[in-house]
């Protein structure tokens, strides 16, 4: 079973805000959830850590997410970058906890990350699993130095937006640019060699980041415009972008970001025939763009919002990730290229960045 890295993971957001128990498996969560119904993906949730485990999934982007929302922004969110904070600070302690019972571990920097690999080989279905720790959306860092604490404890990579229009840049379904908060933040990741994460920036923000940002780059969880036409998805401009900067993209599992036209809370998976095979389609359609499978990996961002409902249908839990290799096999893709998707271009990634 090969090993994965999965660099997109709202575990923290799905423990306190979803009130799940991560360490319990995920058909326990999901029958404490069954008579729940203040969320569209009560009972349907993939993801736990032993579920990761199973996967062979021991190392993944862990996230912290907190939106604050302005006066006339109508999007979900807090109503002060100090609540906000305050929130991914919660998330934080969580992480915390995992870590003093053994089920979790942070990974900070290169001899963390190699000695977490050379561990995980030994006993993978004791062992914690890893978790580099990325801010999605940067609204709750209130100032400069905030970015400096959350540094200090251990954020390892931050994205400037989620959605819609925030402090520093536009994110998705917004349009705009970066803001002069937002290009003294971008100056202030790169001086820390923070990984910046530009997932969630719109066509305007992306290209004004790209101007802005020399420092190391990574996209954790989006697809390909070309396959499914939104402005959520990297068009082949921004691809070929990202493989200069020899970032590497996370393709996403969730429904509307894999096949196009889909409708939230009326599309189904079966109906819909959305298997593994089509997440398959995007990945190679990054390996086509680069002329190799260098650039391209996992982020899944299971249970980001949403559960089986909005995943493909032949996918259960986490640990069916797995089933992603013989549909790449069948393409004709082999055992080296797999494993460079699977973990080992986030990996050497990681690697280069933090040396």
């Amino acid at each position: 079973m090969s090993f994965i890295f999965d660099a997109h993971l709202d575990l923290a957001m799905n423990a306190l805000e979803w009130n799940r128990n991560l360490t319990l498996p995920v058909n326990e969560i999901r029958k404490k959830e069954q008579f729940l119904t203040d969320k569209p993906d009560r009972g349907k949730g993939t993801v736990s850590l032993k579920a990761m485990r199973n996967g062979n999934i021991g190392l993944c982007v862990a996230t912290q997410i907190a939106r604050y929302v302005k006066p006339d922004n109508n999007l979900p969110g807090w109503n002060s970058p100090e609540q906000a904070w305050a929130q991914t600070q919660g998330q934080l302690a969580w992480y915390k906890a995992m870590e003093e019972i053994g089920e979790m571990v942070q990974i900070k920097s290169k001899e963390n990350l190699n000695n977490h690999l050379s561990n995980w080989n030994k006993n993978k279905y004791k062992n914690p699993i890893g978790f580099i720790l990325s801010l999605e959306g940067s609204d709750s860092i209130i100032s400069i130095n905030h970015l400096h604490k959350a540094h200090e404890y251990g954020l390892r990579a931050i994205g400037p937006a989620h959605y819609g229009p925030g402090t520093y840049a536009y994110g998705t379904d917004s349009s705009g640019g970066v803001s002069l908060k937002g290009k003294e933040l971008l100056d202030e990741i790169e001086k820390l060699n923070i990984i910046l994460d530009v997932t969630h920036l719109c066509d305007i923000s992306f290209w004004e980041t790209m101007d802005r940002f020399s420092g190391a780059v990574w996209a954790s969880h989006s697809n390909c415009r070309t396959l499914v036409p939104n402005e959520r998805q990297f068009n082949d401009k921004q691809i070929k972008e990202l493989i200069q900067r020899k970032a590497v993209i996370g393709v996403c599992l969730d429904a509307w970001m894999i096949i196009p036209d889909w409708k939230r809370g009326v599309s189904t998976p079966k109906e819909r025939n959305l298997s593994l095979n089509k997440i398959v389609d995007h990945i190679d359609y990054i390996c086509q763009l680069s002329g190799n499978c260098d650039y391209v990996g996992i982020g899944s961002d299971l249970d980001g919002a949403f559960g089986k409902e909005q995943c493909p249908f032949d996918l259960n839990t986490i640990a069916d990730l797995q089933k992603i290799k013989p549909i790449l096999k069948n393409r004709g893709y082999s055992d080296i290229d797999v494993d460079k998707i699977f973990h080992k271009n986030f990996i050497n990634f990681l690697l280069n960045a933090w040396s």
